[in-house]
């Protein structure tokens, strides 16, 4: 058989497969409240095995997971939040909309059984890293796809995750020992949770509604229609 001859459909999962797939990725949400029971061991190895496994530019894996139980580093954390949600409160002109901000629940720092915070070295593979010169930037854009790796895996385990990103990163990089040029992407909360919303929470809130997919798919150059969705 000819590669002309291979079967397109040769590499596809089954219908229940891709639906399984597809469910999860429907279903995850940004988790704020999570039941005090820990996680096991063998569950958390199971989602960061999943997350290493994200895709990287020239295969440099930029990522580092830093597994966070503390509970005054927590504290500390948390305290941290605060100070900078509420300058973030004050930021918000409308009266209404800034009530609607502070009745948000937007961490569980405290509550979740564990945190994680997910890091990216530049540093890693230099001087030379296949493919990553021309867009630097790329080793975060790997960071975060692990973060989406493990966000996945642990809505499929039922593990709830929340991305607080309400925080004072250089702080918070301190705080963590994080060594010289290497960057804090993201802080998670971790834990089984009360609840797995049906629809993210500041949609549900009214904070903001989904935009329709058809309005942000082009054809060939920005701002020109996709036929997919007319």
């Amino acid at each position: 058989m000819n590669s002309n001859d291979t079967d397109p459909l040769a590499f596809s999962f089954s219908e229940p497969e891709r639906a399984a797939i597809h469910k999860v990725i429907r279903s995850r949400r940004d988790v704020r409240r999570f039941l005090p029971n820990p996680m096991p061991d063998e569950v958390l190895r199971r989602i960061l095995e999943m997350a290493h496994l994200a895709p990287s530019v020239g295969f440099m894996q930029p990522w580092n997971f830093i597994v966070i139980t503390d509970a005054e580093l927590r504290r500390q954390v948390k305290a941290m939040f605060e100070q900078v949600n509420a300058r973030e409160a004050a930021r918000i002109e409308d009266p209404a909309r800034q009530e609607l901000y502070t009745r948000l629940t937007l961490e569980g720092i405290l509550e979740a059984p564990l945190n994680l915070a997910i890091t990216c070295d530049p540093r890693r593979d230099a001087p030379f890293v296949l493919g990553r010169a021309p867009m630097p930037e790329t080793d975060l854009f790997s960071t975060c796809l692990a973060i989406q790796n493990l966000w996945l895996a642990a809505r499929a385990e039922g593990v709830g995750v929340g991305w607080v990103s309400i925080l004072d990163r250089p702080a918070t990089e301190r705080l963590l020992q994080l060594p010289p040029g290497v960057r804090l992407v993201a802080y998670l909360c971790v834990g089984y949770p009360i609840e797995f919303r049906s629809r993210p929470m500041l949609e549900e809130v009214g904070w903001k509604d989904r935009q329709p997919l058809g309005d942000l798919v082009f054809q060939d150059r920005w701002g020109v229609r996709s036929g997919l969705f007319s």
